[in-house]
């Protein structure tokens, strides 16, 4: 992380990777690029509405058999225990690098 970005850029990113983190733990082959994160954070102040809107938009399949609010607890209970980790922690594991990397493999 870089330390001479303004506070609000280092926030946004801490929550940001810590979505993706949850993701990663979660078995869910997305990653939200800054493009999509900003573009999520402008269409609601919910953030289960936020992640809604990107599982109709980008994800449908899954809500065959799984019901949005139950995706959007679980992404969000991953995603605050990963953003407390972070903002206690003052290392940055940059989930994009691992994008697409099997664990094991």
């Amino acid at each position: 992380m870089e330390n001479h970005s303004p506070i609000q850029y280092w926030r946004d990113e801490i929550e940001r990777n810590a979505y993706n983190a949850a993701f990663f733990e979660l078995g869910l082959r997305w990653h939200w690029d800054g493009e999509t994160y900003d573009r999520l954070m402008g269409l609601s102040q919910s953030a289960n509405e936020r992640i809604g809107h990107y599982l109709k938009t980008h994800q449908p399949h899954l809500l065959k058999a799984y019901d949005a609010e139950f995706l959007a607890e679980a992404i969000e209970q991953k995603k605050e225990l990963h953003r407390k980790r972070e903002m206690a922690s003052s290392s940055y594991f940059n989930w994009a690098e691992s994008h697409g990397v099997e664990l094991g493999a």
